[in-house]
């Protein structure tokens, strides 16, 4: 490797063999210069051009591949989603209720994992084919090995000036090992004091050299037992109005039909907790126990996941890399039991011939009828791959490098859900005899039909599965090279261009039997799309003066999608200055931009339902606060039609950042940094939530015509205030993606290393990270006054987060002790905050071989 006017030694020119990765984007340590001289120039996240580490105007967090060990980790997700910069609250497989259990993802500064680009050695991988919360794309981060992993680089702030799309938030760049020589086993395995949550860790990582050629590999299987909410006291039992499990109601007056002794020759339904219920308009069947029942708190995972890769020496001047990444992930959760209303796809009622009057019948299947609560769960089997390949070496008769490569990824998601079959009404009801001059279905039900305890068989003959098909690929050219350009006096001007093609496709394929009438089931449409890439960029490092060095990049992207095309110029400038020997002060101002997702453009009519939902204006009606309305946090929640649009425009990021890193020695690294966020024609589902306050505050003001009222009344459909059932209960919220919005986030980063080495008693490494968000504002409309989200009882974002760790080293035995301490967040019922919680981690490794550790 050549690079005019700088010495290296043979070990340092080796180094950077090793960390430097397919597209040049391997990492620095971490170590300061001071006392220890200017480290040799590897190339770093957020520039394509050699520096050192903490030389240069962006800061970048380091995680290394051993931290993620001794901090007692389970996997890389769990490593990046307890840092610092993390500040953003994300729901995966450790929880139960969302689109996405079988998938990880992190929001840098809570700005939404859509604005945190993930990178796989410099490249980027394809998106989790299901949309986020239904809503945007991400990349899933649950099927990379940990034990193959060699660093993982934060960057904070924009990044599109050189990586293009979705920068906006920071980069995270996940450099696996080059290298490995001989086999490793690693067995790992947990519990919890209450059952449930038990998880196995089983990781096999090797590789050999042979002459030319290096190859390694990692293969890590992990199997995670679920954690169901009856298991845990505080879970167990619903507060509050029981869930109703069995009633016969009279739409026209309200009140229930007294179903006799049926309660109680139930009574041994859902764990034997069914009983009588009484209210003023009668009584039904009712359960407390319901909803922790059909309730997994943590899903049940089994992944397994295989990496290899090979760099071959095909030259003194020239290499060949290729690389293949291969996922699997089985997932299981429960959310909730299936429940029965007549005539559910309609009005929710019927008009029984019998009494002669409108009836609403409801019946929720329990555990003991259907032959076990596992028969409802919902599963979901992915398969993830990806794979690069090409060359990389010195161009003949200069000093400059080149990489040129492909890469493509892969990712299927094939989704497994119980639903009831279009003949269920005729199970419970019997056969339709028509429908009425109003639109009712008429039957003739028999009471006994509802009332009667369902055999596993039945049960089998009313429901089936509907089986989803998602997918989604990405694939890229690129062609990148570095060097220098020209002698100033301060030293050389380097320069690093880059050229990349791609192309990305998605598709979200229901059950065709869905739409053929099999399943009692509203309609569900084909959502596909795809488009292409291209982009050009240039970076450019210029030494002003001895000790002030500044950098430029710019770069294009334009995409083509939805018959159109878009392009976007992105810039941005950085300046490092030298201030003392062992102080560097930095700043960086940067452009961002984010095509919009996928989702958002080609989203067909869309359904579904939120986890929770309050209705504000119907507890306003009732003079009721949110703490004591009944239709507050009601779960599940309201359904919602979403659509995409076409039209959407890319959105515009803005950043900036000011630190200073002071190093007196190899042992001591102290810095602090500012950073500011602002993204403008941000694209967002419009919020549920806000819509329906904003709905009661303009209904209980009168207001019906102002624009943003009206928009608000027009989105959300009511039952009719004299409905027989129901009345005036939400039957449906419509969202749809605008880019009408604004957000802005700024706040600080602390860290902080300190080793001690003794004689006697070995080395001891103090270490801290700490970030705490000074503002986060936002507004959905121009014209909106800006919503301070920090103070929002709704925002479930850390406000600050702090890392520290204290390793002990001696000898053969290596002791960690790892803390985290999360600023305050809202307390469930969203009425105040809870104060800060703190947790520790203790572990201990000792070799007890060279080739054994424990």
């Amino acid at each position: 490797m050549k690079i005019t006017n700088l010495t290296l030694t043979s070990l340092a020119a080796a180094a950077i063999t090793l960390l430097c990765g397919p597209v040049q984007q391997a990492q620095a340590q971490t170590a300061g210069a001071g006392a220890q001289g200017t480290p040799p120039s590897v190339v770093v996240t957020g520039s394509r051009i050699p520096r050192a580490s903490l030389e240069g105007p962006s800061a970048v967090v380091v995680i290394t591949g051993e931290e993620i060990t001794k901090q007692g980790y389970k996997n890389l997700f769990d490593a990046l989603n307890n840092q610092a910069q993390n500040s953003g609250f994300t729901t995966g497989a450790d929880f139960g209720n969302t689109h996405t259990p079988s998938a990880n993802t992190i929001s840098l500064r809570g700005l939404g994992p859509n604005h945190t680009l993930i990178l796989l050695n410099g490249r980027r991988l394809a998106d989790f084919p299901t949309a986020y919360e239904g809503a945007v794309n991400f990349t899933n981060l649950a099927n990379i090995p940990s034990s193959i992993v060699e660093r993982v680089e934060i960057l904070s702030g924009g990044a599109s000036a050189v990586y293009g799309s979705d920068a906006i938030a920071g980069v995270v760049n996940i450099i696996l090992k080059k290298q490995a020589d001989g086999i490793d086993v690693n067995l790992k395995a947990g519990t919890t004091s209450r059952g449930g949550g038990g998880d196995r860790r089983l990781q096999v990582t090797g590789g050999r050299s042979f002459d030319q050629l290096n190859t390694v590999f990692s293969l890590e299987v992990l199997d995670r037992d679920p954690l169901w909410s009856n298991q845990r006291d505080f879970m167990a039992v619903r507060q509050g109005t029981p869930t109703n499990t069995l009633s016969r109601k009279n739409v026209n007056t309200g009140n229930f039909y007294d179903l006799g002794d049926a309660c109680s020759a139930l009574g041994d339904l859902f764990g034997g907790s069914q009983f009588k219920h009484s209210v003023k308009k009668g009584t039904y069947c009712a359960s407390n126990k319901v909803s922790p029942t059909f309730w997994t708190t943590q899903t049940k995972n089994l992944s397994t996941n295989l990496f290899g890769g090979a760099n071959y020496a095909l030259s003194p001047t020239t290499e060949l890399f290729a690389e293949f990444l291969l996922g699997q992930n089985k997932t299981a959760n429960n959310t909730r039991g299936p429940t029965w209303t007549a005539s559910s796809l309609d009005n929710s009622y019927i008009f029984s011939k019998n009494s002669g009057v409108y009836e609403a019948w409801t019946k929720y299947i329990s555990p003991e009828e259907m032959g076990g609560v596992k028969r409802y769960n919902r599963t979901w089997d992915d398969q993830a791959s990806s794979v690069s390949l090409g060359a990389k070496g010195d161009i003949p008769g200069t000093n400059w490098r080149y990489e040129a490569g492909y890469s493509a990824s892969f990712y299927k998601s094939e989704n497994h859900v119980q639903r009831p079959l279009a003949n269920i009404d005729s199970f419970f009801l019997g056969p339709k005899l028509g429908i009425d001059a109003e639109g009712i279905a008429i039957y003739a039900p028999d009471q006994a039909r509802l009332t009667r305890r369902l055999t596993p068989e039945e049960f089998n003959s009313i429901t089936g599965q509907t089986d989803s098909n998602d997918s989604s690929r990405s694939q890229t050219l690129s062609l990148a090279a570095n060097g220098e350009l020209f002698e100033l006096p301060a030293g050389p001007v380097k320069l690093a261009t880059i050229a990349e093609a791609g192309h990305q496709r998605f598709a979200n394929k229901p059950d065709p039997r869905i739409n053929q009438g099999l399943f009692n089931l509203p309609k569900s449409d084909l959502t596909e799309g795809s488009r292409r890439r291209y982009a050009l960029g240039v970076e450019a490092s210029v030494p002003l003066l001895k000790d002030l060095n500044s950098t430029l990049a710019g770069r294009y992207d334009r995409y083509n999608y939805a018959g159109r095309n878009e392009g976007k110029l992105t810039y941005n400038a950085g300046a490092e200055w030298r201030a003392a020997k062992p102080l560097l002060v930095r700043g960086n101002y940067a452009t961002s931009f984010r095509a919009p997702d996928m989702n958002y453009i080609f989203k067909a009519r869309g359904t579904g339902y939120y986890a929770q939902t309050t209705d504000h204006y119907r507890c306003a009606l009732a003079g009721k606060s949110i703490d004591n309305c009944e239709f507050a946090d009601v779960s599940p929640g309201s359904d919602y039609v979403q659509n995409g649009s076409k039209d959407l425009r890319s959105e515009k990021g803005k950043s900036y950042g000011l630190g200073a890193v002071w190093s007196p020695s190899a042992d001591v690294d102290l810095t602090v940094d500012y950073w500011n966020i602002k993204i403008d024609d941000l694209v967002t589902n419009l919020s549920a939530d806000n819509l329906l306050r904003k709905e009661a505050e303009c209904r209980i003001a009168g207001d019906l015509s102002s624009p943003t009222c009206f928009d608000a009344i027009s989105r959300i459909t009511r039952n009719p205030k004299t409905a027989l059932n129901k009345p005036n209960e939400i039957r449906e919220i419509r969202v749809n993606p605008i880019n009408a919005a604004y957000q802005d986030a700024d706040g600080i980063d602390l860290s902080a290393r300190y080793a001690l080495r003794t004689q006697s008693w070995g080395k001891f490494t103090l270490k801290g990270n700490y970030s705490k968000s000074l503002s986060k504002n936002s507004r959905q409309f121009g014209g909106d006054v800006l919503v301070d989200e920090l103070a929002e009882y709704t925002n479930q974002d850390w406000r600050d987060k702090l890392n520290a760790s204290l390793n002990w080293n001696v000898g053969n035995w290596s002791t960690t002790v790892f803390a985290q301490r999360y600023g305050k967040g809202p307390n469930a019922g969203q009425t105040a905050f809870l104060s800060p919680t703190t947790l520790v981690n203790l572990s201990s490794v000792v070799k007890v071989t060279p080739r054994a550790t424990v």
